[in-house]
């Protein structure tokens, strides 16, 4: 009883806000709709409607869950600092960095449902329901790392808001307990999406056991990026108050990410042309092009540009604790992390395919709406928690002003 007057608490938040919060919730619904009826388009004729072929199995999808994973993974740079070391200025934030990674891994999954074409077969990736083919299967061991991951966040989350809500004091050894857990499940979320791509010989281009710490390391860079620009949004719209040191220590945190990511990213690229065995073939395509096939040089050497520019702007202490160099470094980064894991990651692992042939890959508009959907979808999710968060949490909504508003 006392967890559905909480249910039916955070609902009658959720239904309540400004004029500018309907019209944010209006926005996201007409993007649903449009990216719906794409979706549906897919559903009817198949996966033939994206411009996947034999020669580019993975793509869009593949490269947004790549993408969504890292965000889920980076929740932990907040669980670190904020538990094991109980830096106070960080704390109260800790619970928007588990809202985020809750919404994260739910889009993740949706990306693994639209791609495999029918939906009915994810009936297979449900633990003691489906065929999971575990544990020979990467993708059954990536999914119950997801699984776990959410269900983990989703019960300190829920126990945190509940306590508030009752005015009670929360489990300490219970929240401790999971977020412990939660740090190598972080690790291993991101790590065994790595190992689907390195373990396939056939792919040199992802054949390599730097792929899972890279993978880590941009997370770390990305994610965070999101939550700096968010939390500025959450102070000036709402009573959500955050300091600015907690703000500034995020950014340091990220310093040490992209160093180390710059650092395995030439690592890489040295061992690959000092070889110059017939596998640098693919870093030809995608740094430089293979003959006047050059359509993805563009991209990559975008994100490398951003990148770099990103990481000079949050290594000095000036640019890093000023807002606005600040706010355009997370920008960049997060650009940066985007473009490298929908393009400069997926696209030259098949290019050139196997027969040498060069499949020329562009999204179709059916994929870029069918994304469009599920990130609006997470999007709506993400802005519901955060505003019952905020409510909770900052503005002292609990069950006596429930009470209260059901006498009048």
């Amino acid at each position: 009883m006392n967890f559905i007057r909480f249910i039916t608490g955070s609902i009658k938040l959720i239904l309540h806000g400004t004029k500018a919060y309907y019209a944010w919730l209006f926005f996201l619904l007409v993007l649903i709709i449009w990216g719906g009826f794409g979706y549906a388009e897919q559903l009817k004729d198949g996966l033939i409607t994206t411009n996947m072929r034999d020669s580019v199995s993975w793509a869009f999808y593949i490269g947004n869950f790549t993408f969504l994973v890292g965000v889920a993974a980076a929740a932990v740079m907040l669980v670190i600092p904020a538990y094991i070391y109980d830096w106070k200025p960080i704390k109260e934030i800790v619970i928007f960095g588990e809202l985020l990674a809750v919404c994260a891994v739910i889009m993740c999954i949706s990306f693994i449902v639209v791609d495999i074409g029918n939906p009915l077969r994810f009936w297979h990736m449900l633990p003691l329901l489906g065929t999971m083919n575990f544990p020979y299967s990467m993708l059954s061991w990536d999914f119950f790392f997801l699984l776990a991951y959410l269900i983990i966040n989703l019960i300190v989350v829920i126990h945190l808001l509940y306590s508030i809500f009752y005015k009670k004091e929360y489990k300490k050894k219970l929240v401790l307990t999971l977020v412990f857990i939660s740090i190598p499940m972080a690790v291993g979320i991101h790590t065994v999406t790595a190992f689907l791509y390195n373990a396939l010989p056939a792919r040199p281009f992802w054949n390599s056991a730097l792929l899972a710490p890279r993978f880590l390391a941009s997370a770390f860079c990305s994610g965070p990026a999101i939550l700096l620009i968010l939390f500025q949004i959450l102070r000036k719209i709402t009573k959500f108050e955050i300091k600015d040191e907690a703000l500034w220590t995020i950014a340091e945190l990220m310093v040490y990410a992209m160093f180390i990511y710059l650092f395995f990213t030439v690592t890489e690229l040295f061992k690959e042309f000092y070889s110059g065995t017939e596998h640098l073939l693919y870093w030809k395509y995608l740094l430089f092009g293979i003959g006047d096939n050059k359509e993805i040089v563009f991209f990559s050497w975008s994100s490398i540009s951003m990148g770099f520019v990103a990481f000079i702007l949050f290594l000095i202490p000036k640019t890093r604790k000023k807002f606005v160099t600040m706010n355009i470094g997370a920008v960049l980064i997060y650009a940066s992390v985007y473009t490298e894991k929908g393009i400069a990651l997926i696209i030259p692992g098949f290019t050139p395919d196997v027969l040498g042939q060069i499949f020329v890959y562009t999204p179709s508009w059916t994929e870029i709406r069918t994304a469009a959907m599920i990130f609006s979808l997470g999007f709506l999710l993400f802005t519901f928690l955060v505003k019952v968060a905020i409510a909770i949490v900052f503005e002292d909504y609990n069950i006596d002003v429930l009470n209260k508003t059901k006498k009048i």
